[in-house]
């Protein structure tokens, strides 16, 4: 007998109970409570499976008059906008498509604001009227389980009628991470987030006497040699990076095990490297503490900030650096790409079909215009600086020496984001991973600013887990 969850928005144990999978049938209910306290219902089933029963009793034959589309910024609605053929822009929350009414549903994800918007919906998705019921979501990596592990989520394939064949292109880790326990994929990507560390091109001719990138990773290499240079960098006058939450990520997505053994927790020897590490960068004054999308965090974006590098993907760079703000060191061209110590990803955005869609048809042709088309996927690299999800799209912009970065000084990076996005291992990602990596960052900061000790940071950390997830152990 397998669980119908929605995860975390309904209770603390909610990421065991996940992982037991999903389906459809003749239900009984458990009580239980959400994170307001409050008591749902959950149902559990007796039979069946999503993938083969749920298509004729969870879609209408009859395609519907409003598509709705729950996210919490305005990527995926700007991809649309601009990429989608037929879409026409009525105002900032409304589109259409033909004669079918596209309506926007944006929650900032601030204080967890858009999955508990999004849940309290799901929720209530089997007796909401026709043009009020979702037809699309966006999730992102480090919570994707959750709701892919549920009926909530429809299969790509099965339920939708996407083919294999039309997803071979796409990169293996943009499939796992929205494939739910028993392998059925439920959700997909116009894009790929492997990362490269971002170095100030002024800086490092000042203090390196070169910005070329191949000479610059060599400074970088791996974190012993990036630790050394962050002291050459401190000497004159710069930060090596904003804050060493910057570098979280690059170690976090080295790990060689999971948050989570056998229901107790786990920290992996590459997260106390960090700790190691940070500490060390903290104390010497080479890197600061900052919340990342913090306005000191942000101060580096500009000359005047004198950081040397950040850390994300090709969506960082675009979205996150203040590139269109004159005197920024991205609007001007200034920053360069290196692979730095590690490979990494960060982020990225999947679309699910909602269980419950009576769009499915349109949400097919979204799905597959947008994650499959390799001409409106060329369309995003060449227009929106993005990396795409499609080997042979990116493969060929690596190569077209016509294509280079304006924010990057000229440089084409893709070939490095390629064999960044071929490497990319996601064997140890857990439903756990959101929650963990954000309390231990929480804790440690405690510890760098010297607060407490590790001992005591260690126990914070514990404790706040335990809180989230009553069922683990430490």
């Amino acid at each position: 007998m397998k669980k119908k969850l929605i995860s975390s928005l309904l209770c603390a144990t909610m990421v065991a109970a996940a992982l037991a999978g999903c389906g459809t049938g003749a239900v009984d209910s458990d009580d239980v409570k959400t994170s307001d306290g409050a008591d749902t219902t959950v149902k559990e089933s007796t039979t069946g499976s999503a993938s083969e029963e749920n298509t004729a009793e969870n879609t209408s034959t009859e395609e519907g008059k409003v598509l709705n589309i729950y996210c919490w910024n305005e990527e995926f609605k700007t991809r649309i906008t601009d990429h989608y053929p037929g879409y026409e822009e009525v105002d900032g929350t409304t589109g259409k498509i033909g004669d079918v009414t596209v309506k926007w549903t944006i929650t900032p994800s601030d204080d967890n604001a858009y999955q508990n918007n999004l849940d309290a919906a799901l929720l209530k998705q089997a007796d909401a009227p026709a043009d009020e019921k979702i037809d699309i979501f966006l999730v992102e990596a480090d919570y994707a389980l959750k709701y892919v592990n549920t009926d909530y989520t429809l299969a790509v394939i099965d339920d939708i009628g996407l083919t294999e064949d039309e997803l071979a292109n796409q990169y293996q880790y943009t499939k796992d991470i929205v494939t739910d326990s028993d392998g059925v994929l439920k959700g997909v990507s116009w894009q790929g987030c492997p990362g490269a560390m971002f170095y100030n091109r002024a800086a490092a001719k000042e203090v390196l006497g070169t910005d070329d990138p191949a000479e610059i990773q060599k400074y970088v290499s791996d974190w012993d040699t990036f630790n050394k240079t962050a002291a050459t960098m401190k000497e004159a006058g710069y930060s090596m990076i904003s804050s060493v939450n910057d570098t979280y990520r690059v170690y976090s997505n080295n790990v060689t095990s999971q948050w989570v053994v056998d229901g107790k927790i786990n920290i992996d020897e590459n997260l106390m490297k960090w700790v190691t590490d940070s500490k060390k960068l903290v104390d010497a004054g080479e890197a600061a503490t900052y919340e990342l999308w913090g306005d000191d965090w942000k101060k580096g974006f500009y000359p005047e900030g004198n950081v040397f590098g950040y850390f994300g993907p090709a969506w960082f760079i675009n979205f996150s650096m203040a590139a269109d703000t004159e005197g920024s060191i991205g609007y001007d061209g200034g920053w360069g790409a290196v692979e730095g110590p590690q490979g990494f990803f960060w982020g990225g955005t999947w679309i699910c079909g909602a269980t419950g869609t009576d769009n499915v048809t349109l949400v097919n042709d979204i799905m597959r215009q947008m994650t499959t088309n390799e001409n409106i996927l060329t369309e995003i690299v060449v227009d929106d600086d993005d990396f795409v999800n499609s080997k042979p799209a990116m493969e060929n912009m690596a190569a077209d020496t016509s294509y280079s970065s304006q924010i990057l000084g000229g440089q084409n990076p893709l070939a490095m984001y390629c064999a960044g996005a071929d490497k990319i291992d996601l064997s140890n990602l857990s439903a756990y991973d959101q929650g963990c990596n954000e309390e231990f960052q929480n804790a440690m900061k405690n510890y760098f600013e010297g607060n407490t000790d590790l001992d005591g940071a260690l126990e914070l950390f514990y404790k706040a887990v335990v809180e989230k997830y009553p069922e683990l152990t430490y």
